[in-house]
């Protein structure tokens, strides 16, 4: 075929290119400007100034133990395992997707022994028999005219890179979920000790309750109440037990590890930061220093790539194909010219009917297009809204531990006075017991807030990226404007 042809070939091809179309499909998703979403309110307030978080964020924490059991998780976690696989199957991928754009070489070689039928043989005779050899060459080579299989490439690229960050996601997750049972495991402690005191404050009651009943000044109604009050605090010293262990368990299997590891786990002594801070440029550098957007951005990307690629089928291809060997019934003349082949042509194909395959195609990756930049967006609202609704707990607890304190203060006062007055006969059964029970209560829920307040300052960590440091992000996607 000469220079002519083809061109004259081509041309009547684009031609009939508007037979299969793709007029009037486009993506509707629209990304998200962080900047339209109001955070002025929610994130105002006696805020201290302070850089993005570190890498090592939990050391900010007070207990230098808890770095070692985080880099033991990080090693042996197998949700690490997964998010490795999972990145391994994209970078695979991408290699499979390069592979397409090279030319595909291949070598063949037989060798066929026959006997002829009667039937089959031209003489009638039969049973004749022959060898046929062959060694060949054969090879492909499909044209990117439209830049088809860049854009799967890119596609598959993105993909990759978005796995790349989601292993730094899983990181992070579990690196604050090895954090918070930490803390889990101090307040589990914390608990223990509560019961344990007001186990031994109401043997004290028991105690006092019997001496009065010896000389006279309680009845045995009075004693057996004080009796049954040491029965309930036994049985919560006992279920305060067992959470200490379930806390070890949990603990121990976010490091990977059986659970009689959490016999070896040290005691908590986590310290919870003494001011709420976050970093400036909120919440416009967010998209950037969340692993889980990140991601997500990339997922967007590699979509408009998608979008890109399932266009150009609409579009003629131009294939060259190559075939070269030798075949012979003799041995000795296998590479005699007689033997010898070749074929090379080109191949041209234009979709001009698919039952509406092509267009199917591309409305699929339109709104796989559509759900990557939905989900971004709702990610980000997200994002958005743990960022806030952390800092507004921890504004809370701040108040709600002081308060709390002055609480189990005076309680703790009111207990000593009433047991005192009541070791002197002059004050009441009713009231030593009210008392002591305003102290218990007053002493767990204090517990209680200041775990939480630690567990809130690991999530604000948390949802503020953790301290990942993300490589350039693409330019903003442009397939949602396009409208071909």
């Amino acid at each position: 075929m000469n220079s002519r042809a083809t061109l004259a070939s081509l041309a009547a091809a684009l031609a009939l290119a508007g037979c299969v179309s793709s007029q009037g499909l486009h993506p509707q998703g629209r990304l998200t400007d962080p900047a339209a979403l109001r955070t002025e309110h929610t994130y105002a307030g006696p805020l201290s100034p302070a850089a993005w978080p570190r890498g090592d964020w939990w050391n900010s924490l007070g207990d230098a133990r808890l770095d070692g059991l985080i880099r033991e998780g990080l090693a042996s976690s197998p949700d690490l395992q997964v998010a490795d696989a999972r990145a391994r199957q994209a970078d695979a991928a991408v290699l499979a997707a390069a592979a397409e754009r090279l030319p595909e070489i291949g070598l063949g070689a037989d060798i066929t022994r026959s006997r002829l039928s009667r039937v089959d043989d031209p003489s009638g005779a039969g049973e004749r028999y022959s060898t046929l050899r062959s060694l060949s060459v054969q090879g492909g080579y499909t044209f990117d005219l439209w830049g088809g299989q860049r854009d799967a490439w890119e596609a598959a690229l993105g993909r990759a890179r978005a796995g790349e960050v989601d292993q730094q996601a899983a990181r992070l997750s579990l690196a604050t979920d090895i954090a918070r049972a930490y803390n889990d495991l101090g307040f589990a402690y914390t608990s223990q000790d509560i019961a344990e005191q007001d186990l031994k404050r109401t043997r004290d009651m028991l105690d006092l309750a019997q001496r009065r009943v010896s000389a006279g000044l309680d009845s045995e109604y009075q004693l057996q109440q004080t009796q049954s009050l040491e029965a309930a605090s036994e049985a919560t010293l006992t279920a305060t037990r067992q959470q200490l262990r379930s806390a070890q368990i949990r603990l121990a299997v976010l490091l990977g590890q059986g659970p009689d590891r959490g016999d070896d786990l040290p005691r908590p002594v986590l310290i919870a930061p003494t001011a709420v801070s976050l970093p400036p440029q909120l919440p416009a550098e967010l998209v950037g220093r969340r692993p889980d957007l990140v991601a997500a951005r990339w997922r967007v990307e590699a979509a408009a790539k998608d979008i890109d690629a399932t266009k150009t089928e609409f579009y003629p291809n131009l294939n060259l194909n190559l075939a070269a060997g030798v075949k012979s019934l003799l041995g000795d003349a296998v590479f005699a010219a007689p033997s010898r082949y070749f074929n090379l042509g080109p191949a041209l194909s234009l979709p001009i009917f698919d039952g509406g395959r092509r267009r199917a195609d591309l409305a699929g990756a339109d709104a796989d297009y559509d759900l990557a930049v939905a989900t971004y967006n709702q990610t980000l609202v997200r994002a958005l809204g743990d960022v806030g609704d952390t800092i507004t707990r921890l504004r809370a607890f701040d108040e709600q531990i002081l308060q709390q304190q002055r609480a189990r203060d005076i309680a703790r006062s009111s207990y000593d006075i009433a047991m005192r007055r009541y070791g002197e006969g002059i004050g009441s059964y009713l009231d030593s017991l009210t008392v002591e029970q305003q102290l218990l209560q007053a002493e767990r829920q204090l517990a209680s807030l200041q775990a939480q307040r630690i567990d809130s300052a690991m999530l604000l960590m948390q949802a503020l990226g953790g301290g990942f440091q993300p490589t350039p992000l693409p330019p903003v996607a442009t397939a949602a404007t396009r409208t071909d």
